[in-house]
């Protein structure tokens, strides 16, 4: 399509304000003048000159004409210069997923069709009510962990968390995280600033002498299957935790992983065995769905409620509105626990052959 003529005058001017043909504070030919030179109407010239203005090339000066803006100019570039654009990812290398995703489609076509307008209302800063109640009925058909709604946080992934969670417990702290651990842990805690002290795990959690030498006022663990050494705390170390929370602590519980138990029954969680709300319950859906689905959340004590309002009741929500309406639509409708389960069965079969 070919340019108009104004649009083609002003990229003329402005390569030539660029280069240094016309210098700072220089004045302008006038409109007329431009014109005669040109061969431009009097219109395509004033139309060429306001576009200038408008992007503070030059200024306009009453009774006095057309002035070259005072300009920081950035080195120009070389004409050769070509954009190395990155090579779109092979999608037949993606590593196999095992959620179907004919029903995750599926489920994006109902809430589209259904939803509508819903869609393009804000998320409050906590997530949309939706899915925190959807959260809220799952934990407690599937995990049998009673938590309220309006104490659920909806993020963008573990990491997000641990950030918020600093947040709300604040930098002065010194944060107790287990050896090792996964490495995200200790770098997004450094990231935010804090303090960290490195606690050696046992064969069974951390060391009770360990967590009675204290000196630190938040403990980050993983109490299931701890990454890398697959260490899942004992239930009396779980209840030592819980009382060193007790004496004025907090514990960031991360439980990553633990929809996979096998076999039987779910470990109890640390938030389960907290009854004097000391645990902060995070957890995320990279896992049991696939690393590409940016979604956690978190599980607050209440008295941490007003502190969140405080330093971050005015953010938006990390997770786009049409992803939580569908991760709600995937979990309201039983499907998320299909998927689990069928994960389940399919580990059991490899872990356990002959049961």
């Amino acid at each position: 399509m070919k340019e108009k003529k104004y649009v083609v005058l002003y990229h003329s001017l402005k390569e030539k304000i660029l280069s240094g043909n016309y210098g700072k504070e220089e004045k302008l030919p006038s409109k007329r003048m431009l014109a005669d030179r040109t061969g431009y109407s009097v219109i395509t010239v004033e139309k060429a000159y306001n576009m200038l203005v408008d992007e503070g090339y030059i200024e306009a000066r009453e009774r006095s004409g057309y002035f070259v803006c005072p300009l920081e100019l950035m080195p120009s570039a070389s004409k050769e210069s070509t954009l190395h654009y990155l090579p779109e990812e092979a999608t037949d290398r993606m590593p196999s997923s095992d959620l179907k995703q004919n029903l995750w489609f599926r489920t994006v076509r109902k809430v589209l069709a259904e939803k509508g307008n819903s869609l393009f209302i804000k998320s409050p800063s906590e997530g949309c009510n939706i899915l925190r109640n959807a959260i809220s009925r799952y934990l407690l058909r599937y995990r049998g962990m009673a938590a309220d709604p309006r104490r659920i946080i909806i993020g963008s992934g573990s990491e997000q968390l641990y950030e918020t969670a600093v947040k709300i417990l604040g930098r002065d702290k010194i944060y107790g995280i287990e050896t090792p651990s996964y490495p995200r842990i200790e770098a997004v805690y450094r990231a935010e600033g804090v303090s960290v002290r490195k606690l050696t795990l046992g064969r069974d959690g951390i060391p009770s002498q360990v967590l009675h030498l204290g000196g630190f006022q938040v403990l980050h663990v993983t109490p299931f299957r701890s990454y890398p050494t697959d260490i899942t705390t004992s239930a009396a170390k779980r209840y030592q935790y819980i009382k060193w929370a007790e004496e004025g602590h907090y514990i960031v519980e991360d439980d990553f992983n633990s929809e996979f138990f096998i076999p039987g029954q779910p470990v109890e969680s640390l938030y389960s065995m907290d009854r004097n709300q000391r645990v902060i319950y995070i957890n995320t859906f990279s896992k049991s769905l696939s690393p590409s689905m940016r979604m956690g959340y978190m599980i607050l004590p209440e008295a941490l409620l007003p502190r969140y309002q405080e330093v971050l009741g005015n953010f938006s929500c990390t997770v786009p509105v049409l992803d939580q309406y569908i991760l709600a639509e995937f979990i309201n409708s039983g499907n998320f626990e299909r998927h689990l389960n069928r994960m389940r069965k399919k580990m059991k079969k490899k872990l356990l052959p002959d049961k």
